[in-house]
């Protein structure tokens, strides 16, 4: 995810939104507002993962669900959603296993907490004050999650690192 006064990247793959098999922050961030967005399944997963979170943090329709049987079935549906995502990845993306350091979280976790930051992040926009700190830590904190996914992709991707098979 780019900061405004950040230059912008020069890289053809970084700018179409995908970096090799796997979709950029940026492209995953527009998935999880549930913007129109092109580039396959994990996108759908992204989406699906937001609004999990919407509900169980923000509430959809205007209050939190604090049902515990709503909050196990919605935590049960995300690990699935995380799990769908690792599998697709394992089946789509290549792994270097020789020399690779290993990653301690899987791309489904690593989306699942992009997810949630996002969410929480165009919360605190729509609700708090323009010169709150939790707005700007909120946004902040999104944008360091986006910045470890895209590294994160362009090590695996380059061979650098590897994923766990869990």
């Amino acid at each position: 995810m780019a900061v405004p006064e950040a230059p912008r990247s020069v890289d053809p793959a970084a700018q179409s939104g995908i970096l090799g098999a796997l979709p950029s922050s940026g492209v995953l961030v527009r998935a999880c507002r549930g913007h129109r967005v092109v580039g396959g399944p994990l996108l759908w997963f992204a989406r699906d993962l937001a609004v999990l979170h919407e509900r169980r943090w923000i509430g959809r329709g205007g209050s939190v669900d604090t049902d515990p049987a709503h909050i196990l079935e919605n935590d049960r549906r995300r690990g699935e959603l995380v799990m769908a995502i690792d599998d697709w990845v394992l089946r789509a993306v290549p792994q270097h296993r020789l020399g690779a350091t290993l990653h301690t979280e899987t791309v489904g976790a690593v989306i699942d907490r992009l997810s949630q930051s996002t969410v929480r992040a165009h919360h605190a926009l729509e609700t708090l004050d323009a010169n709150d700190e939790q707005l700007h830590a909120a946004w902040y904190h999104l944008a360091e999650l986006a910045d470890g996914y895209d590294d994160l992709v362009r090590d695996v991707l380059a061979g650098r690192r590897r994923l766990p098979a869990w």
